[in-house]
């Protein structure tokens, strides 16, 4: 049975960054394989090899619920507020970490294909390469592999989806896949924003935020401001 523990999205998880000036990264050496299987469900994961039969003692990479248990075992221990309490809490648990990985009192940070600092957030600079080389789409296929990069960071482009439009419908199975000007177009402008893509600020508490809006009956389209600085574009 799948568990259904939410996972964080990352605008949750840019969202309790506010305020941050100073950042810490820790990456558990094999994570998964230190949580231990119940005693009573070890003999679920049995498997036989040519070798013989095999008995999993440890969680498994590949698991449908592993994901979800070790984002619960994260947020239930609540070790991530403090880097003091995480050093401690993995060292009574004998949770080993990577050596090589330790980043402490960071004045700038890597975070899942992003920079962050005490400016704001912005496109990780190894992404922005590799948009660069990015040749034109041949099939549906490979405009769903672009899209799904460039939509990871359509919160840093304005009117992403009206821009992204004429590359969306070649990916519906009743559209014949026709190259057009237009897709071209389309396609190298967002490689453009991607790469010169601006800095958002980090929201700081819950008040001056103002939404800027604007509805039409094909979409809509708006961004999200605090103290005359981006915190998002969001768009449909």
């Amino acid at each position: 049975m799948k568990n259904r523990y939410p996972l964080l999205r990352i605008e949750d998880l840019f969202d309790q960054l506010q305020g941050s000036s100073v950042y810490s990264k820790i990456d558990l050496r094999s994570g998964y394989h230190q949580l231990r299987v119940r005693d009573e469900d070890i003999q679920k994961t049995v498997f036989r090899s040519r070798y013989g039969h095999y008995k999993l003692q440890v969680m498994p990479f590949g698991l449908t619920n592993a994901l979800a248990i070790f984002m619960y075992l994260m947020n239930r221990e609540e070790h991530a507020d403090d880097l003091k309490l995480i050093l401690e809490m993995l060292k009574k648990e004998k949770l080993y970490a990577k050596f090589s990985e330790y980043e402490f009192w960071l004045s700038k940070a890597q975070f899942l294909g992003h920079v962050i600092d005490s400016e704001g957030i912005r496109v990780d600079s190894a992404k922005i390469e590799s948009i660069k080389d990015w040749a034109s789409p041949k099939t549906p296929t490979e405009i769903r592999q672009f899209l799904g990069l460039a939509s990871y960071y359509r919160r840093f482009i304005e009117g992403f989806s009206k821009i992204a439009k004429p590359m969306t419908k070649l990916t519906q199975k009743s559209v014949k896949f026709d190259w057009t000007e237009k897709a071209e177009v389309a396609f190298q402008l967002l490689k453009q924003f991607l790469c010169s893509a601006p800095i958002l600020a980090l929201p700081e508490g819950s008040e001056n935020f103002v939404v800027y809006c604007d509805v039409s009956c094909k979409g809509l389209g708006a961004v999200l401001m605090q103290r005359e600085k981006v915190i998002a574009y969001a768009s449909r």
